[in-house]
């Protein structure tokens, strides 16, 4: 599933997979609700990633049982 889908004879891009957006989100979140330092550059990339997919997964799961 896509979040953006696009159409396109020349190109392969198809969009951005909905897992995908759902994480950027996420992620923005994340790091707007954490305090200065749990944000720190060394630290985002051993949590506030991971912590993002888990979210997004949670998110595609309740979106697969509601169809």
């Amino acid at each position: 599933m896509k979040a953006f889908p696009t159409y396109s004879k020349l190109e392969n891009y198809q969009g951005m997979d909905l897992r995908d957006y759902f994480a950027a989100k996420a992620m923005q979140a994340i790091i707007s609700k954490s305090d200065e330092r749990s944000t720190a550059f060394e630290e985002i990339d051993l949590w506030v990633g991971a912590y993002s997919y888990r979210v997004a997964n949670a998110m595609m799961e309740v979106r697969n049982e509601s169809k």
